[in-house]
């Protein structure tokens, strides 16, 4: 199973939810009728209506009606069978699922933290990072900032300009 999206807010009183995308192909995976598993476990959810508002996609799911049940989805996976998905990234690109938990280190080796998400943007891609004195800091996902991801070590190599880390003291 892959990840395609991860549900956030609840948008209006009708059931719908924002999501963050995991897929190079949107529009072909959030078509009506779509049923997806969940993680955690919440049972499958089957696709009601998908439409693109502000550049940020909305879902409705049957049997969710309301803002509460909406909200009550926030942070599930939308996962699809591998079957089903064409290999979406062959550019190189990540899943969060092959992130979270990898150790952060500077070029230098000193653990900076470890990755606690990713955030998926149009124009570039945000490591979210747990430092190790429990603060969260959100780099950008860009070769020049993060120029090493080995998943067989367990470790993302950054080196973030000056401020960079000290951003939202």
């Amino acid at each position: 199973m892959r990840i395609v999206a991860r549900i956030g807010r609840a948008h209006g009183l009708r059931g719908e939810v924002t999501v963050q995308v995991h897929t190079d192909s949107p529009e072909e995976r959030f078509t009506p009728g779509t049923e997806f598993a969940t993680e955690p476990d919440r049972g499958p959810l089957v696709l009601r209506s998908a439409r693109l508002h502000q550049q940020t996609y909305l879902l409705g799911f049957e049997g969710v009606t309301d803002r509460n049940a909406a909200e009550a989805l926030r942070n599930t996976r939308l996962l699809h069978d591998e079957d089903d998905v064409e290999d979406e990234i062959d550019d190189g690109g990540w899943y969060e699922k092959d992130l979270l938990g990898l150790t952060v280190v500077l070029t230098d080796g000193s653990v900076l933290g470890e990755v606690s998400a990713l955030h998926t943007r149009e124009v570039q891609d945000l490591l979210e990072v747990r430092l190790s004195d429990g603060r969260e800091v959100l780099i950008p996902f860009v070769e020049e900032i993060v120029p090493e991801v080995d998943e067989e070590a367990g470790r993302v190599v950054v080196d973030p300009p000056p401020g960079l880390l000290e951003l939202g003291d």
